[in-house]
């Protein structure tokens, strides 16, 4: 009996130790370690809003958002469209740098953010290498449903580089020229499906073009890419939007902390989506396995890189379908938002519209334009570059202190994240001119170097070592589509348009692109 009392008590002992240990372990990650980042960084003269002890400062963001939702908005003209709706969406950081700068310091729940505007640091941490900056561990817990936690947009350090290294070469600008035909393809197919509602209308209709312009991408990233037509990756597009739009109901920056993991009717879609787009990808790795090896395209390479992961840092499958996931994702995504917002401007500009269509018909003479043809349209990649300005798809670029380094003269401490917010890059009046928020793609005429103060303001694929590796299928993507569509329709601003641009891990418009589309005789222009 005695020995069964003793024993209870070591049970008890050992029972309150683990406790302590797992307490002294919270308070260490939740509140120690980043009040001591906040306190050397305060200590070098970087203020920002006071956070409180669990939410950092999400209760203040929420607040200034109810604000800002309640402010009254004028009626907005249409030139007016392109206005900055980093206001709107992220009217928090826009207090912020009114009231602190440039530089500042705030929390989401309890960690550090080092908000960066100032241009010479922006360039400081443009040149840190992804060993030095990583991805913030609270982007990747909220993320890796949709990116999974070993995909190229979630690694670090030689696991990104193994990554990047097979990625990067399937989009050099030899392999691109022979996607060319499909790129092609795949357009004439959306020019002709226009075609069809417009011979149905009688030559004039209402067409949300965002909608088509993501089909259009798909079929494109499943065909070059996993080598497969549009059919078969089709469900794996479509759950990835019902996981992005279900993602996004929750805010990263101002949920709540611990509520992602609530059994909650979002969360609930959140796991299930994730698994169906699991399994999924997982059969068209199995399929693609199964077919000939010969042909080698993007997740030929994936598979293939799956064999030779450095220091075993994930298991093969998982590296696979996190990569594979990422690759649908992005490549379909960006492109199409691109293209979307590129119509509204043009259909709200038509001097451009007329200016840049007149230039696609004289290079190409009518015909179809060739990879040759690409380099010569000078006017349509300035209005894609201002395009990519005014609406960069990605919001932000968050990187994580991996150890204590400096950034210039200041001291970053392990574990802080750096925060780059584009939008407010690419409208910064000091950096563009007064213009900044107007759309004139006039500023590109001599290149990104000759459009801004200091180049490297300009991000829309991010930069530094991490720049999207492909930017150079985007562009061809782009210019082939946009050119095609401007040769045989016109376009203006549909009646129904409300301008609401939303961040859902894109800057994408809330309600679609509605726009009233024409069948286009060029044969006057031949």
């Amino acid at each position: 009996m005695e020995e069964f009392h003793i024993l209870s008590s070591l049970c008890l002992l050992f029972s309150s130790l683990l406790g302590l240990l797992f307490f002294l372990y919270l308070y260490t990650k939740l509140w120690l370690n980043p009040k001591k980042i906040r306190e050397k960084l305060r200590y070098q003269g970087i203020s920002g809003p006071k956070p409180s002890l669990f939410y950092g400062n999400i209760l203040e963001m929420k607040k200034i958002q109810k604000e800002a939702k309640m402010q009254p908005k004028e009626e907005q003209r249409l030139v007016c469209f392109v206005g900055d709706y980093t206001s709107d969406i992220f009217p928090y950081l826009i207090s912020w740098r009114k009231t602190y700068g440039q530089l500042f310091l705030y929390s989401i729940g309890t960690v550090p953010i080092l908000h960066i505007t100032e241009p010479d640091l922006v360039k400081a941490v443009c040149q840190c290498t992804p060993f030095e900056l990583g991805r913030p561990e609270y982007v990747r817990k909220a993320r890796s449903s949709l990116f999974g936690d070993t995909g190229i947009v979630m690694a670090d350090g030689e696991l990104w580089a193994h990554e990047r290294k097979i990625i990067a070469q399937e989009f050099f600008m030899h392999r691109i020229k022979g996607m060319v035909n499909v790129i092609i393809e795949s357009a004439n197919t959306l020019t002709e499906a226009w075609n069809k509602i417009l011979k149905n209308k009688r030559g004039k209709a209402e067409i949300m073009v965002h909608s088509h312009l993501r089909n259009f991408s798909a079929n494109i990233i499943s065909r070059v890419s996993f080598g497969s037509s549009y059919g078969k990756g089709e469900e794996v597009f479509s759950k990835l939007s019902l996981l992005q739009k279900a993602m996004s109901k929750s805010d990263m920056f101002t949920a709540i902390p611990g509520t992602r993991y609530l059994p909650t009717k979002t969360n609930r879609e959140i796991h299930r989506l994730k698994q169906e787009i699991c399994s999924l990808v997982r059969n068209i790795v199995q399929e693609h396995k199964q077919q000939d090896t010969l042909n080698r395209d993007l997740l030929h390479s994936i598979i293939e890189g799956s064999t030779s992961i450095p220091d075993r840092t994930a298991l093969a499958e998982e590296f696979i379908i996190d990569n594979c996931k990422t690759m649908y994702f992005v490549a379909f995504e960006t492109t199409s938002v691109t293209a979307a917002w590129c119509l509204l401007l043009l259909a709200l500009h038509p001097e451009w519209q007329s200016r840049v269509r007149k230039e696609v018909l004289e290079i190409t003479r009518g015909a179809t334009p060739d990879f040759d043809m690409l380099r010569q349209f000078k006017m349509l990649t300035m209005v894609i570059q201002e395009t990519l300005r005014l609406f960069p798809p990605a919001a932000f670029i968050s990187r994580e202190a991996l150890h204590d380094m400096k950034l210039q003269n200041m001291h970053v401490p392990k574990g802080t994240v750096t925060q780059i917010t584009i939008p407010m890059l690419h409208r910064d009046l000091d950096v563009w001119g007064p213009d900044a928020d107007v759309f004139n793609p006039n500023r590109f005429v001599n290149g990104i170097s000759g459009a801004c103060k200091y180049p490297h303001m300009y991000a829309p694929f991010g930069f530094g070592p991490r720049t999207c590796a492909g930017q150079n299928l985007a562009m061809v993507e782009l210019k082939i589509v946009l050119a095609l569509l401007l040769m045989r329709f016109s376009f203006d601003l549909s009646p129904s348009y409300v301008h609401s641009p939303a961040y859902r891990m894109t800057v994408e418009p809330e309600h679609d692109v509605p726009l009233i589309v024409k069948n286009y005789d060029n044969s006057a222009n031949m």
